[in-house]
């Protein structure tokens, strides 16, 4: 399955603490590159989180930003410290006996620090909600990379059948081309006014094929259409296979160009690096 390496999802699911929402946001990179944002409370699963993605995804530059919204069905969690509460009623009696006029007001007394308490949320209830967010995301931004991909599939085979045509043009030409290549040198031949050794002509004629023969390289490139087309097909990554592929496929597009003693094959030389070009750049986007 071909996927792309850019993409956006975000989800969101209830928690011990309250709402918690996750964003992914991933463009194409050569390797996997995380860079989570975690609230405090939530830093402690980070490296948990890590291996969780990477058994989803294998490139991509992904940032994840989880966040959290306090939830006010929350508040019969709220405990006072009566330690400390008792603690300052015995100092707010103290001050009382020295400043009669001394008012204290509850709103005040609950601002003091300490005298509110959160209840402790339980580890594994917050690392169950964390990842039920984090999979929720994932799974939408994983189908968005496959609808991504499989338009890029469409595109990448579209150029195949390009490169293929281009072969299949070239070996067509060929024999005229070989043809002419010898009426040129028997008219070069001719025009030397010494006398030419016997086989002469032959000689030459199989030197200059043999520097322009270009046989090899077309079926190089029909085998490395052929293996594009598999690896296309496999249910796995296979950008890095691709990006080898656009390596080799440049190699004997470069190759024929050199060889070229025709302006047809020269053009079809062209033709060939800009399809390859072309499938490069979207190659630089499938995981």
């Amino acid at each position: 399955m071909i996927r792309s390496m850019t993409a956006y999802a975000s989800a969101e699911a209830a928690g011990p603490a309250g709402t918690l929402s996750c964003e992914l946001r991933t463009v194409n990179h050569r390797y996997l590159e995380l860079s989570p944002r975690l609230p405090d409370e939530l830093r402690s699963f980070e490296s948990l989180l890590r291996e969780r993605i990477a058994a989803k995804l294998s490139r991509g530059k992904l940032d994840i930003t989880v966040r959290v919204r306090g939830n006010e069905a929350r508040g019969d969690t709220l405990q006072i410290n009566g330690a400390l509460v008792t603690k300052l009623a015995e100092l707010a009696l103290d001050m009382q006996a020295r400043f009669p006029n001394l008012q204290v007001e509850l709103t005040d007394l609950l601002r003091f620090p300490g005298v509110m308490q959160q209840a402790e949320i339980d580890p594994e209830a917050q690392q169950a909600a964390l990842f039920e967010v984090l999979d929720r995301a994932l799974d939408v931004l994983t189908a968005t990379r496959e609808r991504e991909g499989e338009k890029l599939g469409e595109i990448l085979r579209e150029k195949l059948d390009g490169i293929e045509r281009v072969v299949a043009d070239v070996r067509t030409w060929m024999p005229e081309i070989r043809a002419a290549l010898r009426t040129r040198l028997e008219g070069r031949l001719a025009d030397i006014k010494q006398p030419i050794e016997p086989g002469r002509l032959e000689q030459e004629l199989v030197m200059q094929i043999t520097r322009t023969d270009v046989d090899e390289e077309l079926d190089r490139l029909s085998t490395h259409i052929g293996e594009t087309r598999r690896v296309l097909g496999l249910k796995e990554p296979v950008g890095r296979r691709l990006d080898f592929l656009m390596q080799e496929f440049n190699r004997e597009a470069n190759t024929l160009g050199s060889k070229s003693v025709d302006a047809r094959s020269t053009n079809a030389a062209v033709e060939l690096k800009v399809l390859i070009e072309q499938m490069r750049e979207q190659v630089q986007n499938i995981e």
